[in-house]
């Protein structure tokens, strides 16, 4: 395929229901793996998402909302059912619970996507609810399998929701076992491994893999990356906070966008961007893309040591 994509993210791409008091209700497009590739496009990074929306105007939202930012929308697939949605209620984190039996992401078609189109990938991230619908989390982890053994790199992000119960478990081994870099928030941690102290919970997600990059998030608190036995932590920078809503999908797009195009970085600059596209995602409302001038200002000023402008 011509003009291959340099970066691929699989999985699930919704729409956000987000209450916003008494019977108002906003729609908003959403997803945490399209979130990403979302903002990777946004960054610059030739990227595809490999999913299907439905054939709604839910799905034409979605499909407008990719070509927006110049995201490759050659493995994006339309399906004629209904759309995957996911009800947003208020609070700090926002609570979610998803309305989607038998909708259209259920039916992405791995074996209908064009023939050389992985031929360029440097990395592929997985992960959010998509791995834990079936039959959809199947076939992503067959493709992250098959991409893998191709010397694709793969980036994993649980995302933890409620659904993920007991039944996810061997779904989270098998991914983190296959991941190069594996993202992951306190919260995921409580929710993945409940009732252990997140320390710990960390060290035994980071034992499946010990030589895979993790990044740990803590919302305004900051995130730590970990490589083997070496480790950077960083805070966050003070910014006028809009919306958390994809942070976390921002900052792993921004550890991405670094790790691409600059792998020689240190460990503590590769944090310092994944925090940059973390908290530049919170100056506006809902999951957007970080603007790639304010994460360069706040990359900036935190490889000058500063937390706050």
């Amino acid at each position: 395929m011509d003009d291959a994509p340099l970066m691929l993210c699989a999985g699930e791409a919704l729409t956000d229901m987000i209450h916003q008091g008494q019977e108002h209700w906003v729609a908003r497009v959403g997803g945490s793996v399209w979130n990403v590739a979302r903002a990777l496009a946004s960054l610059g990074e030739p990227t595809a998402f490999a999913g299907a929306i439905s054939s709604d105007r839910f799905g034409d939202d979605l499909w407008a909302a990719s070509q927006a930012v110049g995201l490759d929308t050659r493995l994006l697939q339309r399906v004629d059912r209904s759309p995957l949605l996911a009800i947003v209620e208020q609070g700090e984190p926002p609570h979610y619970f998803f309305i989607g039996d038998d909708s259209a992401d259920l039916h992405f078609d791995a074996k209908a996507l064009p023939e050389g189109w992985s031929q360029s990938l440097r990395w592929a991230h997985f992960g959010g609810i998509s791995l834990a619908r079936e039959p959809l989390a199947s076939k992503l982890v067959a493709l992250a399998e098959a991409l893998k053994a191709q010397g694709v790199a793969i980036s994993y992000d649980p995302n933890y929701r409620k659904l993920m119960d007991a039944s996810y478990t061997p779904t989270l081994h098998r991914m983190a076992a296959l991941a190069d870099l594996i993202k992951v928030s306190d919260d995921d941690l409580r929710g993945l491994f409940p009732g252990v102290e997140v320390d710990e919970a960390l060290r035994r997600l980071r034992a499946l893999n010990p030589l895979a990059l993790c990044l740990l998030t803590r919302g305004g608190q900051g995130a730590s990356l970990f490589r083997g036995e070496e480790s950077a932590d960083a805070r966050a920078p003070q910014v006028e906070v809009v919306d958390t809503v994809g942070a976390g999908d921002a900052s792993a797009a921004g550890l991405l966008h670094s790790l691409s195009r600059h792998p020689d970085r240190p460990l503590q600059a590769h944090l310092h961007a994944a925090l940059a596209a973390g908290s530049a995602a919170c100056l506006q409302s809902g999951a957007a893309p970080p603007d790639p001038q304010a994460m360069n200002r706040l990359f900036a000023m935190l490889q000058e040591g500063k937390v706050s402008p």
